[in-house]
């Protein structure tokens, strides 16, 4: 570049001559050896000068039309990435992996707010990541809509400010955390939409803080524990939108699952009620039914007061697909050849009531309704970290932390 400029300076610059300046001859002698025909002809045409001669006001005062020189353009050789409208910028580093985005927040103190820009941070998948410190306060500041880190170990949250959290869909699913570092962080959540806590240790603070969630569609409580039934109550009545809730195998005792049957929303459509054995009795049943008749999906396993009474009831519900009732030992085999009254119904799980020989004259006496084919349940449950998409209840995540 400085050899270009010095080489542009030196033509541009009037050369001194060496030779001292004779005399011209006198008498045109100077001009006879010329060639000025073929200097002409070789030279580029000079530019005319336009002259006004019209009109009378003008023949006095004549102007001269001429265009002004053109400036000469910078180099763009020395063109700086800062240079650029953060805009660009942004769009440059939406095309950024995880670890790629975090590299460029190093370069300095303008790329570091860019890298943490909202924006680049609206999803973010982080299976795999073994432990988080100050990682996950950090991500969820940043203005992370959906954030996935199930099976992880938090040992703190580590928000700098009491700022509220954008987050919308969470999985903590099965997580390795301190019941305070997880009331942290649930307090400062408002939006949630869907939630997936499986496993874990709870609160009454927590499930208060749920409560403030009031546009929540999906939870997924599986396997929880550490709340009173007051507090299921108080949560089930302010989130009145779920449409999709799991609370099987919880530590709960009968008032929990009475707390469950007397205040689900009547919005939902799929429910979890599995692994309560003794607690869930007919009169539960019934009032679920009672209040939630738009039910599609309704899991009732491992609850041995269930019996074959239940299925008038469970006909009331019109819309019901997909019935659980497996390992429920007070519904005798034989009395399943009645679910052929379930026009709608599309799939039973009875797991445990049948042996394996039986299967099949039961499949051909109910041809409409597939039986025994998913072991596990779904309703409510985050897509399975196994799955190559790496989505969260559908939705795709764009930073994924690779191991």
């Amino acid at each position: 570049l400085k050899l270009s400029e010095n080489l542009e300076g030196s033509l541009c610059r009037p050369q001194r001559s060496k030779w001292k300046k004779r005399p011209s001859c006198s008498g045109g002698l100077d001009t006879e050896n010329t060639p000025n025909e073929l200097i002409q002809q070789w030279s580029p045409p000079h530019k005319k000068i336009l002259t006004s001669a019209k009109g009378k006001e003008n023949e006095e005062n004549a102007f001269v039309l001429a265009r002004r020189p053109r400036k000469r353009r910078e180099s763009s050789a020395g063109l700086c990435l800062d240079s650029l409208p953060d805009e660009l910028l942004l769009g440059i580093l939406s095309r950024l992996s995880l670890q790629d985005l975090l590299r460029t927040s190093r370069v300095c103190k303008h790329w570091h707010c860019l890298a943490f820009d909202e924006s680049l941070w609206h999803s973010v998948d982080l299976v795999g990541k073994a432990q988080l410190d100050a990682e996950l306060g950090q991500v969820l500041s940043a203005g992370a809509l959906r954030l996935r880190c199930p099976h992880t170990c938090i040992v703190q949250s580590s928000f700098k400010s009491a700022q509220k959290l954008r987050v919308q869909h969470l999985d903590l699913s099965n997580c390795t955390v301190e019941t305070s570092v997880l009331e942290d962080i649930l307090s400062r959540c408002k939006h949630l939409q869907n939630l997936s806590l499986e496993g874990l240790v709870l609160s009454d603070s927590i499930i208060h803080s749920l409560a403030q969630n009031t546009e929540i569609v999906r939870l997924n409580l599986c396997g929880c524990s550490g709340f009173s039934p007051e507090s299921l109550a108080e949560m089930l009545k302010s989130c009145t939108r779920i449409e999709e809730m799991n609370v099987s195998w919880c530590d709960f005792n009968n008032l929990h699952v009475q707390a469950i049957a007397n205040n689900t929303p009547s919005s939902i459509s799929h429910l979890n009620i599995s692994g309560y054995r003794q607690n869930l009795t007919m009169e539960d049943v019934k009032a679920v039914v009672k209040r939630c008749l738009n039910l599609t999906n309704l899991d009732l396993s491992d609850s041995v007061l269930v019996t074959t009474d239940s299925f008038p009831v469970l006909q009331q519900l019109s819309s019901l697909r997909h019935l659980a009732l497996s390992r429920c030992y007070q519904i005798h085999p034989a009395a399943l050849i009645d679910f052929e009254k379930f026009l709608n119904l599309q799939t039973l799980e009875v797991f445990g009531l049948i042996q394996d020989s039986y299967l099949p004259i039961l499949c051909k006496g109910l041809p409409h309704i597939q039986i025994n084919t998913q072991p596990f349940s779904t309703v409510a449950r985050p897509t399975s970290a196994s799955r190559k998409d790496r989505t969260l209840w559908g939705m795709h995540c764009r930073l994924v932390y690779k191991h």
